[in-house]
């Protein structure tokens, strides 16, 4: 049987290290001056090959860990590590000017932003690929595992549907209420993050 705890948490660690809310200004940024019809395929272009780059992680990436001799409470720790440094970047806005950064060197190139830089490193980046392989080594069995794939569904989804109408959720949230969730956004991140590290010192043998 699946614990209800641990799909709510897994979906609030993907939720917040892919940070649908804050991607949505740099998707506008990315489809400035293009078609509704021309965004709509874009963002579902970007969604899908996002799923399909943390699916062969899911799948992989523990025994890719393993074949070259990092243990599964190692990388929990590492990964643990690496979400604590993506929320300080978060609650000091170090990530958005990273991204606006990240957009403003693809201006150039905007016949198609959703492989690069939306689905990497946007969606699919060091974090949430981190996300996904901790997630998969804590689930149980393909119950657990299907039960993650459908967690990471739904944030891929609700990331769709952000970009879907990103226009009007910049307009009803404004710079300031962008800032305030993705600070909120960070806080749960550090939270979470503390707890991985957590996980992989017990696995250790350590804290009990």
């Amino acid at each position: 049987m699946i614990d209800l705890a641990f799909l709510v948490t897994a979906f609030a660690a993907l939720f917040v290290v892919i940070d649908p809310i804050g991607l949505t200004p740099i998707f506008v940024a990315l489809t400035r001056g293009m078609t509704a019809t021309r965004r709509r395929a874009l963002a579902v272009r970007a969604c899908v090959i996002s799923f399909a780059i943390l699916l062969v992680f899911a799948l992989f990436g523990e025994a890719v860990l393993g074949f070259i001799g990092i243990s599964m409470p190692a990388f929990r720790v590492a990964g643990g590590i690496l979400l604590f440094l993506t929320a300080l970047d978060m609650l000091f806005e170090r990530r958005q000017k990273r991204r606006r950064d990240q957009a403003d060197e693809d201006e150039e190139d905007d016949d198609d932003p959703s492989v690069f830089p939306l689905a990497i490193p946007l969606i699919a980046g060091p974090g949430a690929i981190a996300t996904i392989i901790l997630l998969v080594g804590r689930g149980e069995g393909l119950v657990g595992f299907a039960a993650i794939m459908g967690v990471l569904l739904a944030v891929l989804a609700l990331v769709l549907i952000m970009f879907l109408g990103a226009g009007l959720l910049e307009r009803l949230l404004g710079k300031v209420g962008i800032n305030v969730v993705t600070r909120l956004l960070g806080m749960l991140l550090a939270a979470l993050s503390v707890q991985f590290v957590l996980d992989g010192l017990r696995s250790f043998g350590l804290g009990g």
